[in-house]
């Protein structure tokens, strides 16, 4: 035999031991929604500890190597056991639901009944283990869901001080924007929305009093609700304020979210806020539709913050505003709202009820730290680790303020109220509307740990403050760098603006996939 024959037979040998060898593709977990992570689960094609074994690979390769995206606080260690016993269930026949195998990540501010602490980034809670799963938390679990990881936040929701760095905490240090880590991803749910755009899950849990789900959302290119206060449980949170906190759904599509927001929703008798909420909610993912912005009066406000300061966040607006108008709405511009007192007034309320409110927090979920005055001196004793960049004025200030029967805070909540309600209904209803329309926020800034943060442009505060409905959806880019419009509403009102908002998605298909590996060329 020939040497070059041996040599063909040499090589078509090995080339069928490496065939031999090959593996079947992996699954593509990059974009994955629930649906696309459903189809391949029934038909056999993954398991979900295969699932969950790919996301955590991913944690490992880029937010705790590579670009160092540091959006995840700690990981489950109780993951891969959760989505063994899925996979036993759905072989045998059985299946929760949409969320069954589908991964999802908290904001660590929300507690778990398990190994994972709930610490709102504070040293000072490090080792806070919760006593039982927030009221949601047990949602998800029941649903199917697997809870894969906690998410760093701005510390203490971003209370601690007006001169934070969103997405700092003492605990996991400073979350790095998706589309360019060196950027902010705002906050307080930085980790949250980091990891859904970076495809480190498909799912997360964000809270927000005011900007700290939308903000996030808008800036990492992703799909955010700020639920209606009432409609979604608090119990479990650690608060900062209880006439506007909510917790809500964060993902990469406006279908997802909704998904999400279905399992959420469950009536909880003991937060006194859901008292007012209608009896039957509707399915907020069923029949949504690409033509739901045909005949809908959309009004344009311009009495958001910042207006008119950025002219390239102007113009992704604008493009945004001629979309809507393609697809068979009716533009009302300009729709102004009388905002003058409102912020004085919500930052009073919310250092009164952060200081009553995390009081009854730590004292009942027997944390080391018993109270606010507590939490002030632990920082202060230990001021290196937990104050290198950036005071506790805000904590300071509430622990000065007195009990929630004070006049003061009676007159703030009142007037807070009352100017953000009135002005949404009144606008709704002078204009005959069936939702508002700004952009969520500007593009992000550079982390700057001297000065702190450097917000452009910002309409949360008008839903944050009534308790109203807010959904946010990728727009546009700004030098590569996601614009969210938001959809705002009266109270209750997310199916509406969840079907504008689908329809206004599918028809701009706004979002980029970011590469943290190749800043600003997402």
């Amino acid at each position: 035999m020939s040497l070059k024959v041996k040599a063909l037979l040499l090589s078509a040998l090995l080339f069928s031991a490496c065939a031999e060898k090959t593996e079947a593709p992996r699954f593509a977990i990059e974009e994955a929604t629930i649906a696309s992570l459903q189809r391949a689960l029934q038909d056999d094609s993954v398991s979900t500890r295969v699932i969950v074994e790919l996301y955590l690979e991913r944690i490992e390769a880029i937010d705790r190597n590579g670009p160092i995206l540091n959006s995840i606080i700690e990981v489950n260690p109780d993951a891969l056991a959760i989505a063994d016993e899925l996979d036993r269930e759905r072989a045998a026949g059985q299946s929760r639901g949409p969320l069954h195998g589908v991964p999802v990540v908290l904001k660590a501010n929300i507690d778990t009944g398990d190994q994972m602490a709930t610490s709102a980034g504070s040293l000072a809670l490090r080792d806070h283990r919760a006593p039982d799963d927030a009221f949601l938390v047990a949602r998800l679990r029941e649903a199917g869901a697997v809870i894969l990881a906690k998410a760093n936040l701005s510390e203490w929701a971003n209370f601690r001080s007006r001169d934070s760095s969103s997405g700092w905490s003492s605990i996991g240090g400073q979350t790095n924007n998706a589309y360019d880590p060196r950027r902010n991803p705002c906050g307080s749910s930085s980790g949250s929305a980091v990891a859904v755009s970076a495809n480190l899950t498909v799912l997360a849990i964000g809270t927000e009093t005011d900007g700290s789900i939308i903000c996030p959302s808008s800036i990492n290119g992703i799909v955010g609700i700020k639920p209606t206060l009432g409609l979604v449980s608090r119990d479990g949170i650690i608060p900062i304020a209880h006439s506007q906190d909510t917790a809500g759904p964060m993902a990469r599509t406006v279908k997802d979210a909704a998904l999400l927001l279905n399992v959420l929703v469950a009536h909880d008798d003991q937060d006194p806020a859901m008292s007012n909420r209608p009896d039957r909610l509707p399915d907020y993912a069923a029949d949504l539709r690409t033509d739901a912005l045909q005949g809908k009066r959309i009004g344009v406000l311009r009495t958001y913050g910042g207006s008119g300061r950025n002219a390239r966040v102007e113009e992704v607006f604008a493009q945004s505003i001629r979309l809507i108008e393609e697809n068979g709405a009716e533009i009302i511009d300009p729709v102004n709202i009388d905002t003058e007192g409102m912020g004085d007034a919500e930052y009073g309320v919310l250092l009164y009820e952060f200081k009553a409110d995390l009081n009854r927090y730590l004292a009942s979920a027997g944390a080391e730290v018993g109270s606010l005055a507590d939490v002030i001196e632990f920082n202060t004793q230990n001021a290196d680790a937990t104050m290198p960049f950036f005071g506790q004025d805000n904590l300071i200030a509430a622990q000065e303020k007195g009990p929630l029967t004070d006049a003061a805070y009676l007159q703030a909540l009142a007037d807070s109220k009352r100017i953000a309600q009135e002005g949404i209904d009144k606008a709704l209803s002078e204009f005959k509307l069936d939702a508002l329309i700004a952009p969520s926020n500007g593009p992000s800034w550079m982390t700057d740990h001297v000065l702190g943060d450097h917000f452009s442009v910002g309409s949360s505060s008008f839903a944050a403050v009534s308790g109203y409905a807010n959904v946010t959806v990728p727009a546009g880019n700004v030098f590569g760098l996601p614009i969210g419009l938001s959809f705002i509403g009266t109270a209750f009102s997310e199916r509406q603006l969840i079907e504008m908002a689908f329809a206004f998605e599918q028809a701009g298909k706004a979002r980029r996939v970011p590469d943290p590996t190749n800043p600003m060329r997402p």
